[in-house]
């Protein structure tokens, strides 16, 4: 299958309307036979492809390491509110 290269090097504040306009350009690139490969991709646009869930689509990974997640919130321990009234 042949290939089309875009570079994403330039691409330095990525929105949600760059992603769509690279799926775009994947789906074209497969109705004439082709593969889009992505280039110089930052870790932001990265970041936001996989966040819409395109990140298979388009065939990227996330760098973000799974040290680098977030921890799920905490509960704390149970306990009453003291009366903002009272004092």
């Amino acid at each position: 299958m042949r290939s089309v290269c875009l570079d994403c090097g330039q691409c330095k504040a990525p929105t949600a309307t760059t992603v769509d306009q690279i799926a775009r350009l994947q789906l074209a690139a497969l109705r004439c036979g082709c593969e889009l490969e992505l280039r110089n991709a930052g870790p932001s646009l990265l970041e936001l492809i996989g966040f819409v869930g395109l990140g298979e689509v388009l065939r990227v990974e996330s760098r973000r390491e799974a040290e680098e997640r977030e921890q799920p919130g905490r509960v704390e321990e149970e306990g009453e509110l003291a009366d903002p009234s009272v004092g």
